[in-house]
């Protein structure tokens, strides 16, 4: 669709189905993640297409209370992609005065962006596959992960799913998150999904004591699959610094020191 001119003369470029094919996975983006996924590369280019594919009706805009704009499919843009019609329905140009759902989306949006798009320092890591979940893994296990990622290496993939942590969750839920994936990895449900037979957790939390809480958690259950970091740390150091804590020990290390 390339080159067609839609909706009162816009014409609908590569990058703008790019961007909702992106969007379909990330439900929710704003300006500085639209720029990575779609390569806009200047603030300005990306302001100007942002609004027009908002004029257009191909993305719905919404705000956040300090004025940041966020932007998510409409129908009429996931039609045109020939993606699923997914994402926070929220009113267009609604101001969210706290939304927690939003703030834990960008999050993962987050991470997501620096593994997909980002460089892994890793000679021969590649990002492959990156899954979103809309439901439970297995109908015998009550477990909704926040992402799922795989990476390429030489000799296997390594796949991890994610758990990001602003604080709004309870300790009950995060007594049962272990037991479930430790479920998950015996139960042979892992194996028979996804086709590898072992995975990471890996839980990035919002502060430094809220890692290490979820850390105590944690290892009074187990002290295998879970990996934790700070959302601070990933973002200023770097996914592939050593930034990484297993549930017991106190220092830090690479996530894949074991394969440099």
């Amino acid at each position: 669709m390339t080159g067609t001119k839609k909706n009162g003369g816009l014409v609908v470029q590569a990058r703008d189905l790019k961007l909702d094919e992106e969007l379909a996975v990330m439900g929710v983006l704003d300006r500085e993640q639209a720029k990575i996924v779609a390569g806009f590369g200047s603030t300005t280019r990306a302001n100007a297409r942002l609004l027009a594919l908002t004029r257009a009706g191909l993305l719905r805009r919404f705000f956040l209370g300090n004025g940041k704009a966020l932007y998510a499919l409409s129908r009429k843009g996931a039609q045109l992609a020939d993606v699923p019609f997914r994402g926070p329905q929220r009113r267009q140009d609604e101001v969210l005065v706290a939304d927690f759902f939003i703030e834990h989306q960008l999050a993962i949006n987050g991470v997501y962006c620096a593994l997909k798009f980002g460089v892994i320092p890793v000679e021969g890591f590649t990002f492959r596959r990156w899954l979103k979940f809309h439901e439970p893994i297995t109908k015998d296990i009550r477990l909704i992960p926040d992402g799922y990622v795989e990476l390429a290496t030489p000799r296997e993939t390594l796949a991890a799913f994610l758990e990001v942590d602003l604080g709004h969750e309870r300790g009950p839920v995060w007594k049962e998150k272990p037991k479930n994936y430790l479920q998950l990895a015996l139960s042979g449900d892992f194996e028979r999904r996804f086709g590898l037979n072992r995975f990471r957790v890996l839980v990035l939390a919002n502060s430094d004591r809220r890692m290490h809480s979820l850390r105590k958690t944690v290892g009074a259950i187990t002290p295998k699959l879970f990996w934790f970091a700070t959302l601070g740390a990933v973002r200023d150091q770097g996914f592939f610094a050593p930034v990484w804590y297993r549930p017991t020990g106190d220092t830090p290390t690479h996530l894949i020191e074991e394969r440099l």
